[in-house]
């Protein structure tokens, strides 16, 4: 018995699944505008928020970006991830919001940690959810994959939010042949991802293929570090060493961009995206398993953070 082919005619519409993929994002995105009063992208200058970001973009040319971004920032990021946020932004003429962790301290709506082990990650809930009510955010797109990390792939594209900002991963709605539900009352709000199916080596293969610019530190460079727990942290005035770590030159990179007391680099000589992406295709831990110490805290640290509030 013969197969069935398609017509040649058909055939040149076949979509590569970087295509795919691609499509199915600008898809969300416009179906979660659409629904929305006040929209808001979640923006940190790391690969995953700059492909949404460029995913927006796509979304609404050659129309500008019809809602602003906003930065939970720590106070302790990365100088250089910090600067290509700020560039970034202005070179798109985008409003940028920032959900200040320094002035929640300083106000005192959440304690700082203290020592050596302090990280300030945690301490992002609260901004975010006060940054959210304070500008009547209805939808909040984020950078989460499936792939990350075990608590994320529980969550929906549509991940509603109650009134305190929380999560019920027992609670999630449907998402039925690509339907997505973002009803809500006043108060609640939606979560947004419109890359949950990609994975990492989608995304730097599409970063690859559309030429988008990134932060330095995700290319081998060299850096003052420390070895912590098999990570090499970045050495910095906002981290406090035990004795026993001492400081010395690497050639290092990140597969991820976070705080930095809690962001570990590796060694590397991958310098571009080719080489970062035959460097990927060879591991077989998860960049957050690798390089994210709040995630090695306990077996269900970043679904506990999910559920207060957390991206």
């Amino acid at each position: 018995m013969s197969s069935i082919a398609y017509p040649r005619y058909l055939m040149q519409y076949q979509l590569s699944h970087l295509s795919e993929l691609e499509a199915e994002g600008i898809h969300i995105i416009r179906e979660a505008v659409a629904e929305a009063e006040r929209p808001v992208l979640l923006f940190s200058g790391g690969k995953d928020s700059v492909v949404i970001l460029w995913l927006a973009m796509k979304a609404f040319h050659p129309a500008r970006l019809p809602f602003p971004v906003m930065h939970v920032d720590t106070g302790h990021n990365f100088p250089e991830v910090l600067e290509f946020r700020d560039q970034t932004v202005e070179s798109i003429g985008a409003k940028l919001i920032v959900a200040s962790v320094q002035d929640a301290i300083d106000e005192g709506r959440v304690t700082e940690q203290t020592g050596p082990a302090a990280s300030r990650n945690r301490l992002q809930t609260e901004p975010l959810l006060r940054a959210i009510v304070d500008n009547k955010f209805d939808v909040v797109f984020g950078g989460a994959r499936r792939d990350e990390e075990k608590a994320r792939a529980k969550e929906r594209v549509f991940s509603f939010r109650d009134g305190f900002g929380q999560w019920d991963p027992k609670n999630q709605r449907p998402e039925l042949w690509n339907l997505y539900n973002g009803r809500h009352r006043r108060g609640e709000h939606m979560r947004v991802f419109p890359i949950s199916n990609w994975t990492e080596m989608d995304i730097w293969q599409y970063i690859e293929r559309e030429g988008i610019d990134l932060p330095s530190i995700y290319f081998s460079h060299t850096r003052d570090v420390f070895e912590r727990d098999g990570m090499l942290m970045a050495e910095s005035p906002f981290i406090e060493r035990y004795d026993h770590e001492e400081v010395f030159s690497a050639v290092v990179r990140f597969r991820t961009v976070g705080d930095m007391s809690c962001t570990g680099a590796f060694a590397s000589t991958a310098s571009d995206l080719r080489s970062v992406i035959e460097e990927v295709s060879a591991t077989r831990i998860t960049e957050r398993g690798a390089s994210r110490a709040d995630d090695l805290t306990a077996e269900t640290a970043m679904e506990d953070r999910k559920r207060e509030g957390y991206f």
